[in-house]
């Protein structure tokens, strides 16, 4: 049985890469009604000097955008994009879930070792712990 995604499903990105690996993994799950809502969060640095300045990372999101597009493009579904800043990347993709009234989460684990999932909080683990709507781990292809 495959699981499949008919209505509005929130998928966080957060580079290009994680982008196109988990647009493709989703395409075979949607359906004609179904509709993608990439959301590529910013994150803020909460009173602190920001990592970038915020025209580049406007430009990054919508490469993050362009390349989830792609295998997407192959589908019927309704695609549309977002960028959200916060300081909590969990607490805002929650948020845009809440905000498009959506039915799923849908993201592909990256990888990491694990000093650097505990030293950053493990944006995983936590979408999983936390979650206000289903959340799907898609297999990577």
């Amino acid at each position: 049985m495959t699981l499949t995604f008919d209505g509005r499903v929130i998928v966080p990105a957060a580079d290009p890469d994680d982008a196109e690996r988990t647009a493709s993994s989703l395409v075979q799950r949607l359906g004609p009604t179904s509709t993608v809502v990439v959301v590529h969060v910013v994150e803020k640095a909460g009173g602190g000097i920001d990592k970038a300045p915020m025209g580049q990372r406007k430009e990054y999101a919508e490469a993050v955008f362009e390349r989830a597009r792609g295998p997407l493009e192959a589908t019927d579904a309704t695609v549309e994009t977002e960028v959200r800043f916060g300081t909590d990347v969990v607490e805002t993709i929650f948020e845009a879930a809440g905000e498009w009234n959506a039915d799923a989460i849908a993201f592909i684990p990256r990888e990491g070792r694990r000093i650097t999932e505990l030293l950053t909080g493990d944006v995983a683990r936590r979408l999983v712990r936390e979650a206000s709507v289903p959340v799907v781990a898609l297999p990577q292809d």
